[in-house]
């Protein structure tokens, strides 16, 4: 499976996310700079986190309108995944990749902190092998991470299951304590009605190895390794 990570002036999780792809998960994997707009070498194409452009206008404002993630719609549409954390997340949203938007933290604080994540669907390839009600450990670190969606977008997400993961205590409940930056119905993790591009705050990619205190980031990674390679997914393009 070939794996890109996007590189933006301002990126800082593009060498953990190139890390865990190449020397933990053992699988092809290159840098994608920002300006490109060929992605056929690619099966899934990561957003990492950081301050893209500087965020000096809107968190992920610019980079939303950037050459590469103007090519991802078509990346998209010919079957193509993408796994956007963080930085990455706020992206597809502006784009319009993902619905909703990030906000800034309800307490106005830049947080920094291990969050417990509870898993809401299962049917999409990056959460397959995990179950429902499973609690995972992410670390967040973002000023910008207050999910919101108005009505209408919010019942289309619970219509069609597209809320993923939401912020939640570590015996997997959902509490306004547990939200750590004020999240709508403390969503933490949204996919588009497909299931083929997930945007989350939390960053997989820092929980993949005991060293960093959790491997439950991993899961992610192997999900998608399983839907794709044992479904062939990525053989069809």
């Amino acid at each position: 499976m070939r794996f890109g990570v996007v590189v933006f002036p301002g990126t800082w999780s593009d060498c953990d996310f190139h890390y865990v792809v190449s020397e933990v998960l053992r699988q092809p994997v290159k840098y994608i700079w920002h300006r490109d707009r060929n992605l056929d070498d690619f099966d899934c194409v990561i957003l990492p986190g950081g301050f893209s452009y500087g965020d000096y206008l809107r968190a992920g404002a610019v980079a939303g309108r950037s050459p590469v993630v103007e090519a991802l719609g078509d990346f998209v549409a010919r079957g193509g995944h993408v796994l956007a954390s963080c930085n990455g997340f706020q992206i597809l949203c502006e784009a319009g990749l993902l619905p909703g938007a990030l906000m800034r933290n309800e307490c106005l604080q830049y947080r920094c902190q291990q969050t417990h994540l509870v898993v809401e669907n299962v049917d999409t390839p990056f959460t397959r092998g995990l179950r429902v009600g499973q609690v995972l450990t992410m670390p967040i670190s973002h000023g910008e991470g207050k999910y919101y969606a108005d009505a209408g977008a919010l019942a289309k997400l619970r219509k069609n299951g597209q809320i993923v993961f939401r912020y939640a205590t570590a015996e997997g409940q959902v509490t306004r304590a547990a939200n750590p930056n004020g999240s709508l119905e403390s969503i933490a993790g949204v996919v588009n009605e497909e299931g083929t591009v997930l945007g989350l705050m939390p960053h997989p990619e820092r929980a993949a190895e005991p060293a960093m205190g959790s491997t439950d980031g991993l899961l992610i990674f192997q999900s998608l390794l399983g839907s794709l390679v044992e479904d062939g997914g990525f053989l069809k393009r």
